[in-house]
Parts: structure tokens; C-alpha cells; sequence
């Protein structure tokens, strides 16, 4: 049970004594993991939990026609519903009310799924950046799979099999910059700094990154999970500067802990800067308490820092069901 609680948190802990060997690794060899001492440390002297306080919402999601495109709304978490006007893709759909292997016990929601999953449209893709449970949630994508049945799911090398036993089918595995195309779009899958588990045993057994989405009318990139590395500004020289991207902003508080593997909101704003975005939109708070920070505090971080530097349209935290337009800026 020690295993799942660790991976359900996200804490890069390696558990000393524990002889498993490391399939996959950061660009970034400096970027360590903590020991299990460093996790009990923590979690010993942690603030105490933050407030479930619950963060707005909006039901503007249902004013999107059956025949829209060019759009995207948060649902929550690193869940965002986006259309690039050639497909539809939900990344890294978690609906379920834990993020856990179990339904009696892990993070729990602090607000429903901005979309419920009975509403969505018809999915094209969906994408996977790691196999943390706050990321690849099994029931969800059961359930996606089940109403869409031409469903492809994109997931990274060594997770497969994972899904493969919960009877997912046309799930297929990428390795850092390997590419695919669906329809018009291709796909690829980026390097960024974190790590996967699912248990005790399988410490990055599989690989984690981001996914660059490109298309000949728009570039999108969704940047999973992550800390701070220059994963970001070699993904722009390989790839060009997406339109928009899908950055992650909370889980970061203690930063003795977390700087590793999740960006805080001035580190979020730097990977904007380093991909050269046009606009960045923010994720990964304020629907699970992962760690020390105020439930709040991220988005008002992030609104603090680009109003001093007169970037408030740059880099926006959304409200979850908001429709965000993805429109090509004209040169």
C-alpha cells in the first residue's frame, strides 16, 4: 500500500533497499530522486492539509455546437477537451472521483469534472504523458474506449501492457520524439523532467513527457507533468513554438521536495517563454491536494506574476469549462 500512496501523491521517492532497476531516465542526470528518508521527512514536519476550498466553475461548455472546432476547455487536473479543427483530443482523462487504485482511499476531487464524461463528443485521441494515477486513470479510459470505439490512445513506452489488461484496445507506445500522424495532425512525444510508478516495483519502468501537437493551421503542445529543465527550449529548436500550450502550475509546495519533478508558477511562466508560446494556458491544480500549497494560491501566483510584468493575456489559469478559442494569430 506504501508503494500506491507514493505514486498516487507524484513523489519521486526511491525506496532504499529496494533493488529495482531504472528503465528510463531524465535528459537532466542532476535531476535526482528523493529517498524514502526525504519522503518520511516531509511528510512528518508538512503543514497541515490546506482547506478544501473549491474553485469556480463554469457551464460555458455547453454552448459548443456539435460542429465546432478550434477550441478547448479544462476539466480539471491535466484533463483539457481540445479540438485543433482536424481532430479531437482529451489529455490525460481522469473522471474518476480518486486519483488511487482503490475508490475508498487517495486524493479525492474537489470538484467534478467540468465536462462529465456522459457529455463529452465524440473522441479522436486521447493522449497519456505518465503512468501516475492523476494522469492515467484506468476507469476513465475504460469508459472512453467503451463510447468511442475508434478511440487511439497514445501512451509512453513501457505502458501498454498496462492497458492492454484492462481490455484497451488500439493503445500505441512512443519513446521520446517519436511521431505519429492522425489524419492531419501529428504527434509527438516530447522530453520533459519527472518519472513514473504505479506500485512499488515499477519505478520508471515506463517513460513520461509531454505531446506536441502539430498541424498545418495549429501547433498545441500539453506539457503532462514536470519540473523546471531545458527540455522546454529543445523541444522549440526541434519542433518550432506551438500556438498554445497546456502548462502545469500547482503541486509544487515544498520546493525542497518538489522542484525535481513540478513546476511552480515562475517556473511555468519561463517554460512559456522557453517555448516560445503565444499563449500558455494553466493546469494541474485546484482539483486534487497533492501537496503543501494553498488550494488557491497557484492561480493567484500565476495572475501576480504576469500582471508585474504586463503579461496577463500571455498566461492565463482558466476557469474549468470555459471555451478557450485556438485560433492561429495572422502574421
Amino acid at each position: 500500500m506504501l508503494g500506491t500512496l507514493l505514486a498516487t501523491l507524484g513523489l519521486a521517492v526511491s525506496l532504499q533497499g529496494c533493488s529495482v532497476a531504472e528503465t528510463f531516465s531524465n535528459s537532466d542526470p542532476a535531476a535526482k530522486q528523493k529517498s524514502f528518508y526525504e519522503f518520511l521527512k516531509w511528510r512528518v514536519t508538512k503543514e497541515p492539509a490546506p482547506p478544501r476550498i473549491a474553485i469556480e466553475r463554469s457551464d460555458q461548455w455547453q454552448q459548443l455546437q456539435a460542429n465546432a472546432s478550434n477550441y478547448a476547455v479544462w476539466i480539471g487536473h491535466a484533463t483539457y477537451l481540445i479540438n485543433n479543427g482536424d481532430v479531437t483530443v482529451l489529455t490525460d482523462p481522469i473522471f474518476s472521483k480518486r486519483a488511487s487504485p482503490v475508490s475508498w482511499a487517495g486524493p479525492e476531487r474537489l470538484i467534478a469534472p467540468a465536462i462529465p464524461l456522459a457529455s463529452l463528443p465524440a473522441i479522436d485521441v486521447v493522449v497519456i504523458s505518465h503512468n501516475h494515477y492523476d494522469h492515467l486513470d484506468i476507469p476513465s479510459l475504460q469508459a472512453l474506449a467503451a463510447a468511442n470505439p475508434a478511440l487511439q490512445v497514445l501512451v509512453p513506452q513501457g505502458d501498454r501492457e498496462l492497458l492492454a489488461r484492462a481490455g484497451i484496445a488500439n493503445v500505441t507506445e512512443f519513446r521520446w520524439w517519436q511521431t505519429t500522424r492522425i489524419n492531419d495532425t501529428e504527434f509527438t512525444f516530447t522530453p520533459v523532467q519527472h518519472w513514473s510508478s504505479r506500485g512499488l516495483t515499477d519505478r520508471n519502468r515506463s517513460w513520461w513527457g509531454g505531446w506536441y501537437m502539430h498541424h498545418p493551421q495549429l501547433d498545441l503542445y500539453h506539457a503532462g507533468d514536470t519540473g523546471y529543465s531545458q527540455d522546454f527550449i529543445a523541444t522549440r529548436e526541434r519542433l518550432g513554438a506551438p500556438d498554445f500550450a497546456f502548462i502545469p502550475i500547482g503541486a509544487y509546495s515544498p520546493r525542497w521536495f518538489m522542484q525535481n519533478q513540478h513546476i511552480n508558477p515562475e517556473e511555468a511562466l519561463q517554460v512559456a517563454l522557453d517555448l516560445g508560446v503565444t499563449k500558455a494556458f494553466g493546469m494541474h491544480w485546484g482539483t486534487f491536494i497533492l501537496t503543501d500549497e494553498p488550494v488557491r494560491e497557484p492561480k493567484a501566483e500565476l495572475n501576480r506574476l504576469t500582471q508585474a510584468q504586463q503579461m496577463e493575456d500571455f498566461f492565463t489559469a482558466p476557469v474549468p469549462g470555459e471555451i478557450l478559442p485556438l485560433l492561429r494569430k495572422l502574421p
